[in-house]
Protein backbone atom coordinates (compact mmCIF):
# COMPACT_ATOMS: atom_id res chain seq x y z
CA UNK A 1 0.00 0.00 0.00
CA UNK A 2 2.85 2.65 -1.06
CA UNK A 3 0.15 5.10 -2.93
CA UNK A 4 -3.03 5.77 -0.89
CA UNK A 5 -5.86 7.92 -0.84
CA UNK A 6 -6.93 9.54 2.62
CA UNK A 7 -9.82 7.46 3.30
CA UNK A 8 -7.83 4.35 2.86
CA UNK A 9 -5.64 5.35 5.28
CA UNK A 10 -8.31 6.57 7.23
CA UNK A 11 -9.46 2.80 7.00
CA UNK A 12 -6.55 1.31 8.16
CA UNK A 13 -5.94 3.65 11.10
CA UNK A 14 -9.55 2.34 11.87
CA UNK A 15 -9.03 -1.17 11.74
CA UNK A 16 -5.57 -0.85 14.00
CA UNK A 17 -7.68 1.24 16.60
CA UNK A 18 -10.24 -1.69 16.52
CA UNK A 19 -8.34 -4.06 17.01
CA UNK A 20 -5.86 -2.56 19.62
CA UNK A 21 -9.33 -1.44 21.65
CA UNK A 22 -10.46 -5.23 21.61
CA UNK A 23 -7.46 -6.58 22.55
CA UNK A 24 -6.69 -4.70 25.71
CA UNK A 25 -10.36 -4.22 26.66
CA UNK A 26 -10.22 -8.52 26.92
CA UNK A 27 -8.76 -9.30 29.54
CA UNK A 28 -10.14 -6.80 31.39
CA UNK A 29 -13.67 -7.41 30.27
CA UNK A 30 -13.92 -10.99 30.57
CA UNK A 31 -12.46 -11.68 34.63
CA UNK A 32 -14.36 -8.38 36.12
CA UNK A 33 -17.94 -9.40 33.94
CA UNK A 34 -17.90 -12.79 35.52
CA UNK A 35 -17.56 -11.04 38.90
CA UNK A 36 -21.16 -8.86 37.76
CA UNK A 37 -22.72 -11.36 36.43
CA UNK A 38 -21.95 -14.31 38.64
CA UNK A 39 -20.89 -12.89 41.57
CA UNK A 40 -17.87 -15.15 42.23
CA UNK A 41 -14.60 -13.83 42.12
CA UNK A 42 -12.35 -16.25 41.40
CA UNK A 43 -9.96 -16.35 38.21
CA UNK A 44 -10.64 -18.83 36.03
CA UNK A 45 -7.20 -20.82 34.80
CA UNK A 46 -7.23 -18.88 31.37
CA UNK A 47 -8.77 -16.27 29.36
CA UNK A 48 -10.24 -19.05 26.51
CA UNK A 49 -12.08 -20.28 29.75
CA UNK A 50 -14.25 -18.24 29.80
CA UNK A 51 -16.28 -19.69 26.79
CA UNK A 52 -17.48 -22.04 29.48
CA UNK A 53 -19.30 -19.22 31.77
CA UNK A 54 -21.92 -16.82 30.93
CA UNK A 55 -19.33 -14.62 29.57
CA UNK A 56 -19.29 -16.50 26.24
CA UNK A 57 -20.81 -14.51 24.25
CA UNK A 58 -18.37 -11.42 24.76
CA UNK A 59 -15.64 -13.87 24.29
CA UNK A 60 -16.66 -15.33 20.95
CA UNK A 61 -17.80 -11.55 20.23
CA UNK A 62 -14.18 -10.43 20.87
CA UNK A 63 -12.65 -12.67 18.94
CA UNK A 64 -14.56 -12.69 15.99
CA UNK A 65 -14.14 -9.00 16.05
CA UNK A 66 -10.63 -9.57 16.19
CA UNK A 67 -10.30 -12.06 13.27
CA UNK A 68 -12.64 -10.02 11.19
CA UNK A 69 -10.66 -6.42 11.65
CA UNK A 70 -7.30 -8.91 10.67
CA UNK A 71 -8.77 -10.28 7.62
CA UNK A 72 -9.82 -7.18 6.57
CA UNK A 73 -6.66 -5.54 7.27
CA UNK A 74 -4.80 -4.50 3.49
CA UNK A 75 -1.59 -3.16 3.71
CA UNK A 76 2.28 -4.18 2.36
CA UNK A 77 1.26 -7.87 0.55
CA UNK A 78 3.28 -10.16 3.10
CA UNK A 79 1.69 -8.56 6.08
CA UNK A 80 -2.16 -8.88 4.64
CA UNK A 81 -0.67 -12.72 4.34
CA UNK A 82 0.24 -12.72 8.18
CA UNK A 83 -2.70 -10.39 9.35
CA UNK A 84 -5.07 -12.75 7.15
CA UNK A 85 -3.55 -16.23 9.03
CA UNK A 86 -4.10 -14.48 12.42
CA UNK A 87 -7.29 -13.25 11.62
CA UNK A 88 -8.39 -17.11 10.74
CA UNK A 89 -6.89 -18.48 13.18
CA UNK A 90 -8.56 -15.85 15.75
CA UNK A 91 -11.97 -17.14 14.91
CA UNK A 92 -10.68 -20.73 15.27
CA UNK A 93 -9.95 -19.69 18.85
CA UNK A 94 -13.55 -18.32 19.22
CA UNK A 95 -15.38 -21.58 17.31
CA UNK A 96 -13.31 -24.28 18.80
CA UNK A 97 -13.44 -23.66 23.06
CA UNK A 98 -10.89 -24.71 24.88
CA UNK A 99 -12.08 -28.34 27.05
CA UNK A 100 -12.67 -27.98 30.61
CA UNK A 101 -10.48 -29.84 33.42
CA UNK A 102 -13.26 -32.05 34.31
CA UNK A 103 -11.45 -35.93 34.63
CA UNK A 104 -13.74 -38.67 32.99
CA UNK A 105 -16.37 -36.30 31.51
CA UNK A 106 -14.70 -35.16 28.07
CA UNK A 107 -15.84 -37.48 24.75
CA UNK A 108 -13.13 -37.68 22.02
CA UNK A 109 -14.49 -35.17 20.32
CA UNK A 110 -14.30 -32.62 23.47
CA UNK A 111 -10.71 -33.71 23.03
CA UNK A 112 -10.03 -32.82 19.72
CA UNK A 113 -11.79 -29.63 19.72
CA UNK A 114 -9.73 -28.65 23.03
CA UNK A 115 -6.27 -29.55 20.97
CA UNK A 116 -7.29 -27.53 17.73
CA UNK A 117 -8.31 -24.54 20.15
CA UNK A 118 -4.45 -24.84 21.50
CA UNK A 119 -2.85 -25.35 17.94
CA UNK A 120 -4.64 -22.73 16.93
CA UNK A 121 -4.34 -20.39 19.93
CA UNK A 122 -0.22 -20.88 19.66
CA UNK A 123 -0.40 -20.30 16.44
CA UNK A 124 -2.38 -17.00 17.04
CA UNK A 125 0.26 -15.68 19.50
CA UNK A 126 3.31 -16.59 17.54
CA UNK A 127 1.73 -14.75 14.52
CA UNK A 128 0.87 -12.08 16.57
CA UNK A 129 4.68 -11.76 18.12
CA UNK A 130 6.01 -11.48 14.62
CA UNK A 131 3.91 -9.27 13.45
CA UNK A 132 5.03 -6.83 16.09
CA UNK A 133 8.94 -7.60 16.20
CA UNK A 134 9.40 -8.15 12.71
CA UNK A 135 6.83 -6.16 10.58
CA UNK A 136 5.67 -3.04 12.18
CA UNK A 137 8.97 -2.03 12.76
CA UNK A 138 10.12 -1.99 9.32
CA UNK A 139 7.41 1.04 8.20
CA UNK A 140 8.97 4.28 9.52
CA UNK A 141 7.82 4.24 12.94
CA UNK A 142 10.62 6.28 14.42
CA UNK A 143 12.99 4.83 17.22
CA UNK A 144 10.01 5.39 20.29
CA UNK A 145 7.03 3.66 18.51
CA UNK A 146 9.88 0.82 17.01
CA UNK A 147 10.88 0.28 20.38
CA UNK A 148 7.30 -0.26 21.65
CA UNK A 149 6.32 -2.92 18.80
CA UNK A 150 9.42 -4.71 19.82
CA UNK A 151 8.94 -4.96 23.50
CA UNK A 152 5.51 -6.10 22.97
CA UNK A 153 6.85 -8.55 20.76
CA UNK A 154 9.04 -10.03 23.21
CA UNK A 155 6.25 -9.97 26.05
CA UNK A 156 4.06 -12.37 23.56
CA UNK A 157 6.80 -14.62 22.99
CA UNK A 158 7.63 -14.98 26.61
CA UNK A 159 3.81 -15.19 27.65
CA UNK A 160 4.24 -18.16 25.22
CA UNK A 161 7.32 -19.41 26.99
CA UNK A 162 5.65 -18.86 30.17
CA UNK A 163 1.95 -20.89 28.97
CA UNK A 164 4.00 -23.74 27.87
CA UNK A 165 6.23 -24.41 30.70
CA UNK A 166 3.48 -24.34 33.12
CA UNK A 167 2.38 -27.68 32.95
CA UNK A 168 5.63 -28.30 34.72
CA UNK A 169 4.39 -26.65 37.51
CA UNK A 170 2.37 -28.69 40.33
CA UNK A 171 -1.46 -28.78 39.88
CA UNK A 172 -1.92 -27.12 42.92
CA UNK A 173 0.61 -24.45 41.70
CA UNK A 174 -1.30 -23.88 38.49
CA UNK A 175 -4.69 -23.92 40.81
CA UNK A 176 -3.85 -21.29 42.88
CA UNK A 177 -1.49 -19.11 40.28
CA UNK A 178 -3.71 -19.05 37.36
CA UNK A 179 -0.09 -18.86 35.11
CA UNK A 180 -1.78 -19.58 31.97
CA UNK A 181 -4.00 -16.84 32.38
CA UNK A 182 -1.71 -14.15 33.27
CA UNK A 183 0.33 -15.26 30.54
CA UNK A 184 -2.30 -14.62 28.02
CA UNK A 185 -4.02 -11.88 29.50
CA UNK A 186 -0.23 -10.38 29.30
CA UNK A 187 0.35 -11.50 25.62
CA UNK A 188 -3.48 -10.39 24.55
CA UNK A 189 -2.38 -6.69 26.21
CA UNK A 190 0.75 -6.51 24.63
CA UNK A 191 -0.91 -7.27 21.22
CA UNK A 192 -3.24 -4.62 21.95
CA UNK A 193 -0.99 -1.89 22.83
CA UNK A 194 1.22 -2.93 19.60
CA UNK A 195 -1.61 -1.98 17.43
CA UNK A 196 -3.24 1.11 19.30
CA UNK A 197 0.68 2.33 18.61
CA UNK A 198 0.40 1.34 15.04
CA UNK A 199 -3.16 3.13 14.35
CA UNK A 200 -1.69 6.57 16.03
CA UNK A 201 -4.07 6.14 19.18
CA UNK A 202 -1.00 5.77 21.40
CA UNK A 203 2.54 7.47 20.79
CA UNK A 204 1.42 9.68 17.52
CA UNK A 205 3.75 9.80 14.81
CA UNK A 206 5.36 12.79 15.15
CA UNK A 207 5.18 13.14 18.71
CA UNK A 208 7.85 11.18 19.63
CA UNK A 209 11.07 10.59 18.17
Amino acid sequence: MHHTSSQDVLTVRRLRLGVGVVGTALPVVLPVGFVLVTGDSRLLGSISGYYHTPMRDVFVGSMCAIGVFLISYRYRRFDDVLTSLAGVLAIMVALFPTSLDTVGALSRSDVLVGRVHGVAAAGLFALLAVISLFRFPMHGGGRVRNGVYRVCGAVILVAIVVALASVLLPESVRDAAKPVFWAEAVAVLAFGVAWLVKGESLFHRGAVP
